[in-house]
Protein backbone atom coordinates (compact mmCIF):
# COMPACT_ATOMS: atom_id res chain seq x y z
CA UNK A 1 0.00 0.00 0.00
CA UNK A 2 1.47 3.51 -0.68
CA UNK A 3 1.31 5.82 1.69
CA UNK A 4 1.10 8.68 -0.93
CA UNK A 5 -1.78 8.08 -2.60
CA UNK A 6 -5.73 8.59 -1.45
CA UNK A 7 -7.46 6.22 0.73
CA UNK A 8 -10.83 4.72 1.37
CA UNK A 9 -11.75 2.42 3.88
CA UNK A 10 -11.74 -1.18 2.36
CA UNK A 11 -15.44 -2.42 3.92
CA UNK A 12 -18.25 -0.92 5.84
CA UNK A 13 -17.26 -0.16 9.30
CA UNK A 14 -20.87 0.33 11.63
CA UNK A 15 -20.65 1.74 15.15
CA UNK A 16 -23.26 2.35 18.05
CA UNK A 17 -22.93 4.67 20.97
CA UNK A 18 -24.57 6.93 22.90
CA UNK A 19 -24.07 10.96 22.20
CA UNK A 20 -21.72 12.97 25.15
CA UNK A 21 -23.69 16.08 24.94
CA UNK A 22 -26.70 14.75 23.72
CA UNK A 23 -27.41 11.54 26.01
CA UNK A 24 -29.33 9.58 22.66
CA UNK A 25 -28.62 6.59 21.55
CA UNK A 26 -26.57 6.81 17.75
CA UNK A 27 -25.52 4.76 15.23
CA UNK A 28 -22.72 5.55 12.51
CA UNK A 29 -21.95 3.78 9.26
CA UNK A 30 -18.53 4.30 7.71
CA UNK A 31 -18.40 3.68 4.18
CA UNK A 32 -15.52 3.28 1.19
CA UNK A 33 -15.65 6.78 -1.10
CA UNK A 34 -14.32 7.73 -4.20
CA UNK A 35 -10.45 9.38 -4.63
CA UNK A 36 -11.48 13.21 -4.40
CA UNK A 37 -14.67 12.91 -2.69
CA UNK A 38 -13.53 13.86 0.87
CA UNK A 39 -14.78 13.31 4.15
CA UNK A 40 -18.64 13.81 4.53
CA UNK A 41 -21.35 13.38 6.96
CA UNK A 42 -24.63 12.47 5.86
CA UNK A 43 -27.58 12.41 8.32
CA UNK A 44 -29.91 9.49 7.46
CA UNK A 45 -32.28 10.16 9.65
CA UNK A 46 -33.29 13.37 7.23
CA UNK A 47 -34.35 12.89 3.56
CA UNK A 48 -33.55 16.30 2.84
CA UNK A 49 -30.80 18.57 2.63
CA UNK A 50 -28.94 16.27 5.09
CA UNK A 51 -24.84 16.35 4.07
CA UNK A 52 -22.57 18.43 6.49
CA UNK A 53 -18.88 19.35 5.13
CA UNK A 54 -16.37 18.45 7.86
CA UNK A 55 -14.52 22.28 6.74
CA UNK A 56 -13.62 24.40 9.50
CA UNK A 57 -15.91 26.99 8.04
CA UNK A 58 -18.67 24.87 8.75
CA UNK A 59 -17.97 24.59 12.54
CA UNK A 60 -20.77 26.35 14.34
CA UNK A 61 -20.08 25.47 18.08
CA UNK A 62 -16.67 24.84 19.92
CA UNK A 63 -17.97 24.74 23.42
CA UNK A 64 -16.64 21.50 24.69
CA UNK A 65 -16.79 19.87 21.44
CA UNK A 66 -16.35 20.43 17.57
CA UNK A 67 -19.81 21.11 15.52
CA UNK A 68 -20.51 21.01 12.02
CA UNK A 69 -23.57 22.72 10.33
CA UNK A 70 -24.66 23.37 6.66
CA UNK A 71 -26.49 25.59 5.54
CA UNK A 72 -29.75 24.30 6.43
CA UNK A 73 -28.86 23.90 10.10
CA UNK A 74 -28.28 20.82 9.97
CA UNK A 75 -25.83 20.06 12.27
CA UNK A 76 -23.49 16.81 13.60
CA UNK A 77 -21.16 17.66 16.34
CA UNK A 78 -18.78 15.87 18.36
CA UNK A 79 -16.91 15.05 15.46
CA UNK A 80 -13.00 15.73 16.31
CA UNK A 81 -12.15 12.11 17.73
CA UNK A 82 -13.19 10.50 14.66
CA UNK A 83 -11.97 13.10 12.87
CA UNK A 84 -8.89 12.27 14.28
CA UNK A 85 -8.78 8.38 13.34
CA UNK A 86 -9.10 8.98 9.85
CA UNK A 87 -6.44 11.45 10.24
CA UNK A 88 -4.26 9.06 11.79
CA UNK A 89 -5.15 6.65 9.59
CA UNK A 90 -4.76 8.36 6.21
CA UNK A 91 -7.72 8.14 5.24
CA UNK A 92 -8.75 10.80 2.86
CA UNK A 93 -12.20 9.62 1.61
CA UNK A 94 -15.08 8.14 3.27
CA UNK A 95 -18.97 8.59 3.53
CA UNK A 96 -19.97 8.63 7.35
CA UNK A 97 -24.06 7.95 7.85
CA UNK A 98 -25.26 8.87 10.89
CA UNK A 99 -28.57 8.56 12.19
CA UNK A 100 -28.74 11.36 15.11
CA UNK A 101 -26.78 14.25 15.63
CA UNK A 102 -23.70 13.37 17.61
CA UNK A 103 -20.96 11.03 16.95
CA UNK A 104 -21.12 8.03 19.51
CA UNK A 105 -18.71 9.16 22.06
CA UNK A 106 -17.54 4.88 22.91
CA UNK A 107 -15.25 5.18 24.89
CA UNK A 108 -14.09 8.33 25.06
CA UNK A 109 -11.20 8.20 23.20
CA UNK A 110 -10.31 7.55 19.45
CA UNK A 111 -9.00 3.56 20.09
CA UNK A 112 -12.34 1.91 19.22
CA UNK A 113 -12.65 4.14 15.99
CA UNK A 114 -9.04 3.03 15.04
CA UNK A 115 -9.04 -0.59 15.69
CA UNK A 116 -12.38 -1.14 13.68
CA UNK A 117 -11.18 0.55 10.99
CA UNK A 118 -8.00 -0.88 10.83
CA UNK A 119 -9.77 -4.16 10.87
CA UNK A 120 -11.59 -3.40 7.85
CA UNK A 121 -9.16 -2.54 6.34
CA UNK A 122 -7.50 0.53 4.08
CA UNK A 123 -7.95 0.86 0.16
CA UNK A 124 -5.40 2.56 -1.61
CA UNK A 125 -5.95 4.01 -5.07
CA UNK A 126 -3.88 5.07 -7.64
CA UNK A 127 -4.62 8.94 -7.28
CA UNK A 128 -1.95 11.01 -5.10
CA UNK A 129 -2.81 12.58 -2.00
CA UNK A 130 -2.97 16.53 -1.57
CA UNK A 131 -1.37 18.36 0.94
CA UNK A 132 -1.77 21.97 2.82
CA UNK A 133 1.54 23.68 2.96
CA UNK A 134 1.68 26.35 5.82
CA UNK A 135 3.88 28.75 3.98
CA UNK A 136 4.02 31.48 6.71
CA UNK A 137 3.99 32.01 10.69
CA UNK A 138 -0.09 32.36 11.46
CA UNK A 139 -0.79 32.87 15.40
CA UNK A 140 -3.60 33.33 17.33
CA UNK A 141 -4.35 34.27 21.34
CA UNK A 142 -7.25 34.03 23.68
CA UNK A 143 -5.86 35.73 27.16
CA UNK A 144 -3.33 33.29 28.10
CA UNK A 145 -4.13 30.89 25.53
CA UNK A 146 -2.37 30.91 22.25
CA UNK A 147 -1.81 28.14 19.19
CA UNK A 148 0.26 29.08 16.22
CA UNK A 149 1.46 27.65 13.08
CA UNK A 150 4.34 27.61 10.64
CA UNK A 151 6.52 25.73 8.14
CA UNK A 152 7.73 22.86 8.02
CA UNK A 153 9.16 20.36 5.03
CA UNK A 154 8.10 17.04 5.40
CA UNK A 155 6.33 16.90 9.08
CA UNK A 156 3.56 17.83 11.15
CA UNK A 157 4.79 18.47 14.52
CA UNK A 158 2.34 18.92 17.01
CA UNK A 159 3.55 20.77 20.58
CA UNK A 160 0.93 20.89 23.24
CA UNK A 161 0.71 22.66 26.87
CA UNK A 162 -2.02 22.18 29.54
CA UNK A 163 -2.24 23.97 33.10
CA UNK A 164 -4.52 23.85 35.56
CA UNK A 165 -4.82 24.25 39.05
CA UNK A 166 -6.05 21.20 39.88
CA UNK A 167 -2.83 19.25 41.19
CA UNK A 168 -3.81 15.96 39.36
CA UNK A 169 -3.78 16.99 36.34
CA UNK A 170 -1.31 19.99 36.57
CA UNK A 171 0.89 21.33 33.75
CA UNK A 172 1.20 19.04 31.25
CA UNK A 173 3.26 19.20 27.97
CA UNK A 174 3.72 16.51 24.90
CA UNK A 175 5.26 16.49 21.44
CA UNK A 176 4.00 14.32 18.82
CA UNK A 177 5.47 14.23 15.15
CA UNK A 178 2.15 12.83 14.23
CA UNK A 179 3.51 10.73 10.11
CA UNK A 180 6.48 9.38 12.43
CA UNK A 181 5.46 8.70 16.14
CA UNK A 182 3.73 5.78 17.63
CA UNK A 183 0.04 7.68 17.93
CA UNK A 184 -0.88 4.34 20.34
CA UNK A 185 -1.05 6.80 23.20
CA UNK A 186 -2.88 9.81 21.42
CA UNK A 187 -5.51 7.38 19.78
CA UNK A 188 -6.54 5.80 23.57
CA UNK A 189 -6.64 9.13 25.79
CA UNK A 190 -9.78 9.83 26.73
CA UNK A 191 -12.10 13.08 27.43
CA UNK A 192 -11.88 14.48 30.96
CA UNK A 193 -13.58 16.98 33.19
CA UNK A 194 -13.11 18.11 36.52
CA UNK A 195 -15.69 16.58 39.12
CA UNK A 196 -17.01 20.31 40.24
CA UNK A 197 -17.69 21.46 36.84
CA UNK A 198 -20.16 18.81 35.82
CA UNK A 199 -23.02 20.55 37.39
CA UNK A 200 -22.26 23.64 35.13
CA UNK A 201 -22.10 21.71 32.36
CA UNK A 202 -25.45 20.02 32.61
CA UNK A 203 -26.89 23.31 33.32
CA UNK A 204 -25.60 24.25 29.82
CA UNK A 205 -27.70 21.03 28.51
CA UNK A 206 -24.40 19.50 28.18
CA UNK A 207 -22.86 15.43 28.98
CA UNK A 208 -26.31 14.12 29.10
CA UNK A 209 -24.99 10.99 27.96
CA UNK A 210 -21.44 11.38 30.38
CA UNK A 211 -20.77 8.32 32.55
CA UNK A 212 -17.12 7.08 34.05
CA UNK A 213 -17.12 4.92 30.68
CA UNK A 214 -16.81 7.11 28.38
CA UNK A 215 -14.79 10.04 30.51
CA UNK A 216 -11.86 10.57 32.83
CA UNK A 217 -13.24 12.69 35.83
CA UNK A 218 -11.47 13.88 38.30
CA UNK A 219 -12.12 15.04 41.50
CA UNK A 220 -10.15 17.32 43.84
CA UNK A 221 -6.47 14.96 44.14
CA UNK A 222 -8.30 11.83 42.92
CA UNK A 223 -9.48 10.08 39.37
CA UNK A 224 -12.71 8.34 39.92
CA UNK A 225 -12.10 6.11 37.25
CA UNK A 226 -11.04 2.69 38.85
CA UNK A 227 -8.48 1.97 36.62
CA UNK A 228 -6.67 5.29 36.54
CA UNK A 229 -5.33 6.25 33.69
CA UNK A 230 -4.21 4.52 30.62
CA UNK A 231 -1.11 6.50 29.95
CA UNK A 232 1.29 8.91 31.96
CA UNK A 233 0.06 12.14 30.06
CA UNK A 234 -3.50 11.01 28.67
CA UNK A 235 -5.01 14.37 29.87
CA UNK A 236 -2.34 16.48 27.00
CA UNK A 237 -2.74 13.42 25.12
CA UNK A 238 -6.37 13.82 24.39
CA UNK A 239 -5.85 17.38 23.79
CA UNK A 240 -3.50 16.38 21.00
CA UNK A 241 -6.42 14.06 19.29
CA UNK A 242 -8.72 16.74 19.46
CA UNK A 243 -6.03 18.94 17.98
CA UNK A 244 -5.49 16.91 15.29
CA UNK A 245 -9.00 15.97 14.60
CA UNK A 246 -10.01 19.60 14.36
CA UNK A 247 -6.97 20.46 12.07
CA UNK A 248 -8.41 17.80 9.62
CA UNK A 249 -11.19 19.95 8.91
CA UNK A 250 -8.93 22.11 6.72
CA UNK A 251 -10.18 19.10 4.08
CA UNK A 252 -6.13 17.96 3.98
CA UNK A 253 -3.18 16.42 6.08
CA UNK A 254 -0.89 19.02 6.32
CA UNK A 255 2.78 20.51 6.72
CA UNK A 256 3.04 22.31 9.60
CA UNK A 257 4.53 23.06 13.05
CA UNK A 258 1.71 23.58 15.71
CA UNK A 259 2.27 24.88 19.17
CA UNK A 260 -0.40 25.94 21.60
CA UNK A 261 -0.75 26.50 24.86
CA UNK A 262 -3.95 25.74 27.11
CA UNK A 263 -5.89 25.19 23.55
CA UNK A 264 -8.97 23.74 22.46
CA UNK A 265 -11.26 23.52 19.50
CA UNK A 266 -11.90 27.11 19.84
CA UNK A 267 -8.37 28.58 19.32
CA UNK A 268 -7.40 25.69 16.73
CA UNK A 269 -10.49 26.62 14.70
CA UNK A 270 -9.97 30.08 14.81
CA UNK A 271 -6.02 29.56 13.49
CA UNK A 272 -7.40 27.38 10.67
CA UNK A 273 -9.65 30.74 9.72
CA UNK A 274 -6.66 32.92 9.91
CA UNK A 275 -4.68 31.16 7.80
CA UNK A 276 -6.90 30.50 5.11
CA UNK A 277 -8.21 34.01 4.71
CA UNK A 278 -4.48 34.71 2.91
CA UNK A 279 -3.53 33.27 0.12
CA UNK A 280 -0.23 33.89 1.11
CA UNK A 281 -0.22 31.30 3.79
CA UNK A 282 -0.35 28.27 2.46
CA UNK A 283 -0.79 25.83 -0.97
CA UNK A 284 -2.28 22.67 -1.59
CA UNK A 285 0.11 20.24 -3.09
CA UNK A 286 -0.37 16.87 -5.01
CA UNK A 287 2.25 14.64 -3.74
CA UNK A 288 3.82 12.31 -6.10
CA UNK A 289 5.93 9.37 -4.97
CA UNK A 290 9.14 10.82 -6.34
CA UNK A 291 8.58 13.95 -4.41
CA UNK A 292 8.66 12.50 -0.75
CA UNK A 293 10.33 9.88 0.74
CA UNK A 294 8.08 6.54 1.41
CA UNK A 295 8.30 7.22 5.18
CA UNK A 296 6.34 10.72 5.08
CA UNK A 297 3.01 8.81 6.47
CA UNK A 298 3.05 6.42 9.34
CA UNK A 299 5.83 4.68 9.28
CA UNK A 300 4.73 2.99 12.52
CA UNK A 301 1.35 3.02 11.75
CA UNK A 302 0.99 -1.13 12.68
CA UNK A 303 2.44 -0.47 15.45
CA UNK A 304 0.14 2.13 16.72
CA UNK A 305 -3.20 0.18 16.02
CA UNK A 306 -1.75 -3.00 18.37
Amino acid sequence: MSYLNQKTINAVVNFSGVGLHSGKVVNLCLRPAEPNSGILFKRTDLTQNNIVYPNFNNVTNTSLNTTISNEFGVKVSTIEHLMGALFGLGIDNAIIEIDNEEVPILDGSAKIFVKKIFESGIKSSQTPIKIIEIRKKVEFKDGQRFISIEPSKLCLNIDFELKYKNSVIGSQRNKVKVYEDDLKDIFSSRTFCLFEDIEQIKKMGLAKGGSLENAIVVKENEILNKDGLRNKKEFVNHKILDCIGDLFTCGYRMLADVKCSQGGHYLTNELLRKVFSNQENFAVLEIKEKVLPQRYFQKNLLKSIA
